[in-house]
């Protein structure tokens, strides 16, 4: 059951906001600060009264002020709090962050929702909250649509034989020239630019460097 939370954002007007969300659930008098230290410096404080928080809601992005931060970000205090406090539940709530940031945070640092700042943000924050209370991950709608979309592209032999290549160090010339010799086609020099960037757009990736690491991460080559 969630009873204590602590919320982690610099606009008061969005406090308000998720405050009000909290009371149609009956969960009243959360704790709120407007800096990601601070927001550290209160989950510190209760877990050595043993009267831990048992959410923690944060944006990711905080605008710098004339105040000195060592957490300049909700990335860094996540990541901060995890370390701290392993089993306190994390929900997201921002109106930024790329698809490759969002699926980073449930990955590595096992975040339990995420919910987009704009139109019906209040409708899923009580959505992400039931969820969370019940145990379960929420996932924003729009986030698992692009996920839908990247796993449903599928990678040829054609593809992966230029993604291998890659990962072994081959510079594009160097690839054309090996599907040349092997009789690949297409082999040009643009028609592999091409094929690439539609690869990085399918799987979200900006850089080849990128594209190559998510391969080998997902075991893909």
């Amino acid at each position: 059951m969630i009873k204590k939370i602590l919320i982690a954002e610099d606009y008061e007007s969005f406090n308000l906001s998720i405050q009000k969300t909290l009371e149609t659930l009956q969960i009243s008098n959360p704790d709120y600060v407007y800096y990601c230290d601070d927001a550290l410096l209160r989950i510190e404080k209760a877990l050595q009264v043993n009267d831990s928080y048992d959410l923690l809601i944060t944006d990711l992005h905080f605008e710098e002020d004339h105040r000195q931060q060592k957490l300049t970000s909700g990335e860094a205090l996540i990541a901060a709090a995890r370390n701290i406090q392993p089993d306190l539940k994390i929900l997201v709530f921002s109106a930024t962050g790329k698809p490759a940031t969002i699926e980073a945070l449930f990955e590595k640092e096992d975040i339990d929702g995420y919910v987009y700042k704009g139109r019906n943000d209040a409708r899923e924050l009580q959505e992400a909250l039931e969820q969370i209370a019940a145990n379960r991950r929420y996932f924003p709608q729009q986030f698992v649509q692009q996920r839908r979309q990247k796993n449903a592209y599928e990678l040829d032999e054609f593809d992966i034989t230029i993604l291998s290549l890659m990962a072994g160090g081959k510079r594009q010339q160097e690839i054309s020239e090996y599907l040349k010799k092997n009789n690949l086609k297409p082999s040009g020099l643009s028609s592999i630019e091409k094929r690439l960037n539609t690869i990085k757009e399918a799987l979200d990736c900006s850089t080849n460097e990128q594209l190559i690491a998510h391969c080998v991460k997902m075991r893909i080559i």
